[in-house]
């Protein structure tokens, strides 16, 4: 629990002025008590000691204080240096994984198809493909953005597969309206939307169902599982560097679930205020 600054100041200084009595009435008064009976205890005497052992003890405080301050730099510096590499890794993966030809090759192709079908279809595909790419770009050196932002990046996302895959994929998002200006890593929800595209079959008869919601300070991405009969060999890169950015930034863990029917992953919401730049 964080203490408020100034209840920490008061609490320091009370410790300070009780551990120089202490310090005064067993080391000096009482020795001098027990050995010296006929000393006499003089208001200056009393005064002159209290302060050499508030000096002490203001001395001793320094001193703890000071490594344990070195301590807690270094610990930050590790940790910032940690989830600096994690992002990194992160933004590098995330824009390989657009700009991937696959993934290009597949755009064109139903965008070549939609341009004689459907060209008012084929104009929002373009703009959603261009949002994919803006978000990814402008988060891409930050730690932390808005649940507002990366649910654009998803919204334009999923409506790129469910134009290429149709029927076959339906995702149900359910944010609540004051939760966008909470926090989230960047690309977070993506990845797991597109893991969970890459390693379940789907089709129209057997859609696969997406859901972004919230539940008690969690985002929430949940899908029922259909195994290929050919799974992809998962390089562990989504969900597990998903995992590492959360624990380098803060205390709150993902949260990962897998039932025989179900896989279920909640992500802690964040606060903006308290984005690190990296």
């Amino acid at each position: 629990m964080k203490i408020p600054s100034g209840w920490k100041l008061l609490l320091e200084a009370s410790s300070v002025v009780l551990i120089s009595i202490a310090y005064s009435v067993i080391f000096t008064f009482i020795p001098q008590y027990l050995f010296i009976p006929t000393v006499e205890f003089t208001p200056q005497g009393v005064r002159l000691n209290l302060t050499m052992a508030a000096f002490l003890s203001l001395f001793i405080y320094y001193f703890i204080e000071r490594q344990s301050s070195r301590k807690r730099l270094s610990e930050e510096l590790l940790k910032t240096e940690k989830l600096q590499k994690e992002n990194l890794k992160s933004e590098l993966q995330a824009i390989k994984n657009q700009i991937d030809p696959h993934f290009l090759f597949n755009s064109l192709n139903v965008l070549r198809s939609l341009v004689f079908k459907d060209p008012t279809k084929a104009y929002e595909f373009i703009n959603r493909l261009s949002v994919v790419y803006r978000v990814i770009l402008e988060s891409s050196r930050r730690t932390v953005i808005s649940v507002e932002e990366e649910m654009k990046l998803l919204t334009s996302y999923a409506f790129l597969m469910q134009t290429r895959f149709g029927k076959g994929l339906i995702f149900k998002f359910d944010i609540p309206a004051d939760e966008l200006k909470s926090g989230i890593m960047p690309t977070a929800l993506q990845v797991l939307v597109e893991n969970a595209i890459k390693h379940n079959s789907f089709s129209s008869e057997e859609p696969l169902i997406i859901e972004v919601l919230v539940e008690r300070e969690h985002i929430v991405v949940r899908n029922q599982i259909q195994r290929k009969i050919d799974p992809i060999e998962s390089l562990g890169f989504g969900l597990d560097n998903t995992i590492s950015r959360y624990r380098a930034a803060t205390d709150k863990e993902v949260i990962v679930k897998e039932s025989p029917d179900e896989f279920e992953v909640k992500l802690p919401l964040l606060k903006l205020e308290e984005e690190w730049t990296s």
